[in-house]
Formats: structure tokens, sequence, C-alpha cells
């Protein structure tokens, strides 16, 4: 075991040990009285600050399996979440670029040793970082067709040794649910690693992502809107696609856009988000404003596919079903669905006007014909699902996560939280009675 991976490890494995001690601390102060609220309430403050330190310090799987589980931010507070989240950030952004020789070698391991054959020229330096690997411009040379000229493209390689990290830190993991569930005790956290688990195995497969984007490419040819880049060559672990030569990208419109840039993209952002299970079975579930590029000609392009949640039937009738019952107020019904759909596991005591109070504001965008999406709307809600109430932190700690639902539950939120640091106007209402199942029919009964 090299030394990183040991000390990943390591990490890891101190996870347990902290939770042993914390609950022996509890156990000792019920006994001298203190009152078994208060102390499972440290115990879960302790336990999450453990947890989301330790996963904070780390890269592969355990960095993405706490960025899945952003479904703890609504349930924490911003004391214990808002280090988490700056260091996730950092990470991110401090990732170091492989040395030209490494890059040379993983080349030539992909497309062998003649690879410059193919690649009549090509970048050593990045232009851009992914999660599991970087991507460089090129220029590529169809060797099927001899007599072509080259074409501008990308070339994505994934770091040596990116799976096997990723995978090890996902395994050592999925020993960890009993911790979670301390701190979020209506979630399933052992089904929802497996899904991870299978998730980031596809992601690391760029022969999938090839294919993937690939779907998404033929189906958006024509669109006044989107532009998918076609992929042009893959191996397992390197992906050329046709080079997007773009402006800007939503990051950059969140940054400085007019408030016509803000609403346009949004819209087009949005729309493109609900209409990929629809249009291709498939919901591209990595939203980051960075994937989005600003074109030339005013259309919104879309890279990074490696990422994706395979919907044949496209997105659930039954979200569409309970999002309808909420916007009618029929909260009765929406409880019934959550259980059926096993948000809300049978040993929870939840009731219909508790989840009307805690659900209710969420659903806002789709009560009107044009809605205006904030931080300050965003953060409202936040704060109110946080709160250390019984309709606040109370009711997120009994709300599961079904794991055919995570990818789902990443974009969901991802979207809002997009549109929201936008500030953009969008016909929500309208685009969820175009692409979202279940909601027209439900309005039309």
């Amino acid at each position: 075991m090299t030394g990183s991976a040991f000390a990943r490890t390591a990490r890891l494995a101190s996870l347990p040990l902290g939770f042993a001690g914390r609950t022996t601390l509890g156990l000792g102060k019920r006994v001298v009285g203190t009152p078994a609220n208060l102390v499972l309430d440290e115990v879960q403050r302790r336990t999450a600050d453990q947890i989301f330190s330790v996963l904070g310090q780390l890269k592969g799987g355990a960095m993405k399996f706490g960025q899945a589980m952003s479904i703890f931010e609504a349930a924490l507070p911003e004391e214990l979440i808002g280090p988490y989240r700056e260091t996730l950030v950092k990470l991110q952004d401090s990732a170091p670029p492989m040395p030209p020789a490494t890059v040379h070698r993983v080349m030539a391991q992909e497309f062998g040793d003649d690879w410059r054959e193919q690649f009549p020229s090509f970048g050593d330096r990045p232009a851009a970082s992914a999660s599991i690997g970087q991507v460089h411009r090129a220029t590529w040379s169809d060797p099927d067709d001899p007599g072509a000229e080259p074409v501008d493209v990308a070339v994505k390689l994934q770091y040596p040794g990116a799976a096997k990290a990723l995978l090890s830190d996902l395994r050592q993991i999925s020993r960890l649910a009993r911790m979670f569930g301390v701190i979020a005790p209506g979630l399933d956290v052992k089904p929802l690693v497996r899904e991870l688990q299978d998730r980031v195995a596809e992601e690391l497969d760029y022969s999938l992502e090839a294919g993937a984007q690939n779907v998404f490419a033929a189906e958006f040819a024509d669109d006044p809107e989107i532009i998918v880049p076609r992929a042009l060559a893959h191996t397992e672990h390197a992906l050329v696609s046709t080079w997007l030569e773009a402006d800007s990208s939503l990051a950059q419109i969140i940054t400085s856009g007019t408030q016509d840039e803000r609403d346009g993209y949004g819209e087009a952002y949005v729309r493109f988000l609900f209409a990929g299970p629809r249009r291709t079975g498939m919901l591209h579930a990595d939203p980051h404003p960075g994937n989005f590029r600003i074109m030339p000609d005013g259309r919104l392009g879309v890279v990074d596919f490696g990422a994706v949640a395979r919907l044949p039937e496209g997105l659930p009738p039954t979200m569409g079903r309970l999002l309808r019952h909420a916007v009618d107020g029929d909260f009765d019904s929406v409880l019934e669905g959550l259980r059926d759909e096993g948000f809300v596991r049978s040993t929870n005591d939840l009731d219909a006007d508790t989840i009307a109070r805690y659900i209710g504001p969420f659903v806002e965008p789709a009560q009107v014909e044009a809605f205006t999406f904030s931080r300050e709307w965003l953060r409202e809600q936040t704060l109110r699902v946080s709160a250390p109430t019984a309709e606040g932190m109370g009711t997120a700690m009994k709300i599961n996560l079904p794991p055919q639902y995570l990818l789902i539950h990443r974009v969901w939120l991802g979207g809002i939280g997009v549109l929201s640091q936008l500030g953009a106007t969008a016909p929500f209402r309208e685009i969820l009675e175009e692409s979202l199942p279940g909601f027209a029919d439900e309005l039309q009964d």
C-alpha cells in the first residue's frame, strides 16, 4: 500500500473509533441525568463534525461520497457543513495537473507508441480539469480516413490510479453506514453507498461516457438552444471529442452576466436537464455550471457525460404526481406517495401536516407562471429546514433517499442551486408540464 493510500485508509479507519468514544460519552452523560435528546444532539453534532472533517481531507471515493451526500446539508447546522464545503471546493480547485511526461505516457498507453500520428498537435498543459481526469486541446486525424483534415478536439485523460483509489475509498466508506445513521436516522445509507459504487464504476469507464455523449449529441444535433460535442474516439481511460470553442461558461454568467443572459441561459439550462430523460432516456447528472458553455451563436454547449442516470422510461411519473399533489395542497396523498416510494420509512411517525410545513415552500416555483429564483430564497429554505425544530432538522432527519433517486436528487438540488445563483426568472411550471411525467396529467384531471 502506498503512503497516500495508507493515509486515506487511516483517516477513514479513525471514524468508527471516534464514534465509539462519543457514544460512550453520551451514555455516561445520560447516567448522570442529562436529557436523552440533548445527548443525542451532541453525539450527532460531534459525529457529523468528524465525518465531514475527515471526508473533506480526502480525495478519491471519499470526496465523491461526500459530494453525493449533500442531502446532509439541509439537515446540519452551517457551522458543521460550512468548513466541509469550503474544504471540498479547495480540493477541487487545487488538484495539480499531470506533468507532461505522465501525460505522454498515458497517451502512449491508450493510443499506442505512435499516438502523435493520430494527434498532429497536442497541448501538454491541460485546458481544463475534471474530477478524475484532465482535458487537453489537440488536433486529431481519423485513422479510418487518412485523407481527411485534422479536426480540433478535446482529449480527456483519466488520472493514473484514479479508478483504484476511488473504488478503494468507497469500499472503506461502505463500512461507516452506522455512523451516518446517527446524524440522519431516517436515511438508509447502505443501499445508497452501493448505488454510488455502481455509478462511480460507470463514470470511470470512458467508453460508457462516449456512448452516452453520442446519444445526446445525435438527439440535440439540430436543437436551436443546445449543442453537445461528438465523441470521436475512446478507450476505457481516454475520450476524444469535438472541441467546443466557447466564449464563456454558465459559471461566468453567474458572476457577471446581464439579467437577460441569466434568464435566457437559466431557462435553457433547466429545460435541457428535464428534457434529457424524455428525449434520450438519460439524465445528465453533473449540473455544475462549468459543464455548460456559452457558444458564439448563443447556444448552450454541454460537456462531461460521465455521470448519467439511465432512465429508459424517463423520469419517474411518481415525481410529477407527488409534486402536483403538493401544488394542490393534498399532503395526505403526498405522504402516502412518499411512503410508497421509500422516502419515508415505515418506522417514522411523520404526518401530513409536518410534511406540508416542510415541503410546502419548496413547491413555490411550480405554483406560478414564472418564478424568480434567488440566493435569498434558497438561503431561506435552507435555514428553515436546518433549524433545530421538529419541522426543520427533526423532519429532515426522518427523510430517506431511495437509491434510484440518488442522481435525480443531485440534479434537482444542483439545478435549483444554479438557478438561484443566476437569479433567473424562468417559466418553471411550464417546463414541468412539458417534461415531468405525471405533473401535467394530474393538472388535467
